[in-house]
């Protein structure tokens, strides 16, 4: 293995960083993933369970398919949201997200 993070890693790194710029806190309770191609593409799908805590925390999770999420070496082509759960404790949510590798 050459030491590279993966894009689930990096997906994982700018999830987290989005989540406190947004002033909420976010823990991945669970990710898979799974390499995914097209006729032009290369990428992977990701399952995420995700738990968010804040004042904040049901707006982030709204605006989240439409964030700018930047990983290096790939983009985040699709964002959708499964399930969404709120409560007084916090959210917790399903999402799946195919990122896609960047060749320039």
């Amino acid at each position: 293995m050459s030491g590279r993070a993966t894009a689930a890693t990096r997906l994982e790194r700018a999830l987290v960083k989005h989540a406190a710029a947004a002033g909420v806190g976010l823990t991945i309770d669970a990710m898979a993933s799974t390499r995914w191609a097209s006729a032009t593409f290369v990428g992977a799908r990701h399952r995420l369970e995700l738990v968010v805590a804040g004042d904040g925390a049901e707006l982030w999770l709204e605006e989240l398919a439409e964030a700018d999420l930047p990983i290096p070496g790939h983009l985040v082509a699709d964002v959708a949201m499964i399930h969404q759960r709120h409560s007084a404790a916090g959210s917790t949510a399903t999402a799946e997200m195919l990122t896609v590798e960047d060749g320039g």
